[in-house]
């Protein structure tokens, strides 16, 4: 662990003195030299995380795929969603619009006298072991995100704008991002939000981020592939996932004989909470994907990036 995290500081130093140090100056933004020094860092977890789609979860997809690739212009739209996410761009929007609100509320907190909490430190020795320390946190995590995610599918007005992650029909590994930018701004509020008041570790939040986002990348991809009867109640699945995003099964409960915002399998990492809280779903198959309304309706979602994105914030005012 140390021989790769001695790697990663390199190559991470190396990108921020030989590219962004020199522009920060020249742009006569030295001040924020700091923060560009930890965006060197994001930019380098994304291009990493890139490389593995394409060196191990692409070469997955194309051994045992589950549907025949038909249109691969939504797929583009998927793969621009991913660089935009995973090199840092939305994250530098975020910098400069919410992270200054976010200093502020923290900062009044701490003048309040509310100090620093830590998670880990509740029970006595584990700071010193740094992965039974990750390991809480990352629970914590994907607990707050089960969460999340259910209220993606069950509050109204969040599904006009979650929506349009379920409405790709040719699920691949490049969708986890696709997502509307609103949506990932209430997602990431709540993130960033929970990280403050449980005190990660910035190092241990970066770990959390990228192996959730591996993980999330695997379970869309276009992958026959189930992780077997106890492997499926450890860690979500492609196929547990799937059934997440299947037409009628994903994102919808029958209730008195009409369908009606619910669904199935809302874990992020963990398939604990959808067992605990009875919404898991573990039947062996590979349904189609999509939003039924696609279908019955022909509603459109959008094909390209401002055309989803538009046609989602109309969705919300109520005028598609």
């Amino acid at each position: 662990m140390i021989f790769f995290s001695d790697i990663f500081s390199q190559a991470q130093g190396w990108i921020f003195a030989a590219v962004l140090q020199p522009v920060m100056i020249w742009l006569g933004m030295a001040s924020l030299l700091e923060d560009a020094y930890e965006a060197s860092g994001w930019f380098l977890v994304g291009a990493l995380q890139i490389v593995v789609l394409l060196a191990i979860i692409g070469p997955l997809q194309r051994w045992r795929p589950v549907d025949k690739v038909s249109d691969r212009s939504t797929i583009r739209t998927d793969v621009l969603y991913t660089l935009i996410h995973r090199l840092g761009f939305f994250r530098l929007v975020l910098f400069f619009s919410l992270d200054p609100l976010f200093d502020q509320f923290f900062g009044v907190l701490r003048t309040a006298g509310v100090g620093t909490f830590h998670l880990d430190q509740l029970w006595p020795g584990v700071t010193d072991k740094a992965v039974v320390s990750l390991l809480i946190y990352l629970v914590v995590f994907d607990f707050v995100a089960y969460w999340t995610h259910r209220g993606q599918h069950q509050i109204e007005w969040w599904w006009k704008l979650h929506s349009l992650h379920h409405a790709q029909r040719q699920m691949t590994m490049w969708s986890d991002n696709r997502n509307h930018l609103l949506d990932d701004v209430l997602v990431s509020t709540i993130v960033v939000v929970v990280a403050q008041l449980i005190g990660v570790a910035p190092g241990q939040f970066v770990a959390i981020v990228a192996l959730t986002q591996l993980s999330e990348s695997l379970q869309h991809a276009n992958v026959r592939l189930w992780f077997g009867r106890v492997g499926e109640r450890i860690w979500v699945s492609p196929r547990f996932h799937r059934l997440h995003h299947s037409i009628g099964i994903g994102h919808e409960t029958i209730k008195d004989h009409r369908p009606v915002l619910g669904g199935r399998n809302f874990g992020v990492l963990l398939p604990w909470w959808d067992m605990l809280f009875r919404t898991a779903n573990f039947q062996y198959r590979f349904d189609a994907t999509g939003i039924r309304d696609q279908v019955e309706t022909g509603r459109n979602y959008g094909r390209g990036f401002w055309s989803q994105q538009w046609l989602g914030i109309k969705r919300l005012a109520g005028k598609a």
